[in-house]
């Protein structure tokens, strides 16, 4: 596997890691996806601020990665830690199991208010610019002249999640109000985050060594 291919499909999996999960954002997009109501559009907005966040934490975070080594050497253990940590709140997740509110009760509701409540939904969330800008751009900045390809892989990943909960929503929502399917899914990303967290530690001993 060429060392592109490698960088998309972690930021792919590292994208996805991050956006499946129960939230706000995600709930709001599949009940608009069952009330068919503006669904492009905030879809659209949630991928796009997603790539625009992403692009953000990648220009920034890595450029001044690139010319610190001592920074690349810190991210690289912290981020390990942070993702071998954020794969046990998985774990626990997965033995634990919720369940997603899918409510499509109330009125039909306008494209400025829909517009409205989605960008609120992702900006006014903190956590949003900790796994974009900051641990993205971080991780992202470990694959040196590759990150753009690692970032590409994390957009493509957001405009597949979005568009799949949108735009399959009558499909899906049957699906996510099982415990079982928010199981699997937080086994999966329990496994990405272990795996990734783990090269981060491995390339942080190896930077050591040399």
């Amino acid at each position: 596997m060429t060392p592109v291919l490698t960088a998309a499909l972690a930021g792919l999996g590292f994208g996805l890691s991050l956006i499946v999960a129960i939230g706000a954002q995600n709930a709001y997009v599949l009940r608009q996806g069952l009330r068919k109501e503006h669904v492009f559009v905030i879809v659209a907005i949630c991928a796009l601020s997603d790539a625009a966040l992403i692009a953000v934490g990648v220009a920034g975070l890595g450029a001044i990665i690139q010319q610190l080594e001592w920074l690349l050497l810190l991210i690289e253990v912290i981020g390990g830690v942070f993702l071998c940590t954020y794969g046990v709140m998985a774990a626990k997740r997965a033995w634990k199991p919720e369940v997603l509110n899918t409510d499509t009760g109330g009125a039909a509701i306008s494209l400025k208010v829909a517009v409205g409540t989605v960008l609120a939904l992702t900006y006014l969330n903190p956590h949003v610019y900790l796994d974009t800008v900051l641990l993205l751009g971080s991780v992202a900045g470990t694959y040196e002249a590759n990150r753009w390809w690692f970032a590409a892989g994390a957009m493509l990943g957001s405009i597949i999640w979005f568009s799949t909960l949108g735009f399959g929503a009558r499909l899906l929502a049957p699906v996510f109000k099982k415990p079982t399917a928010w199981r699997v899914l937080d086994a999966i990303i329990a496994v990405v985050m272990f795996t990734l967290g783990m090269s981060l530690l491995v390339s942080f001993v190896q930077h050591l060594v040399t």
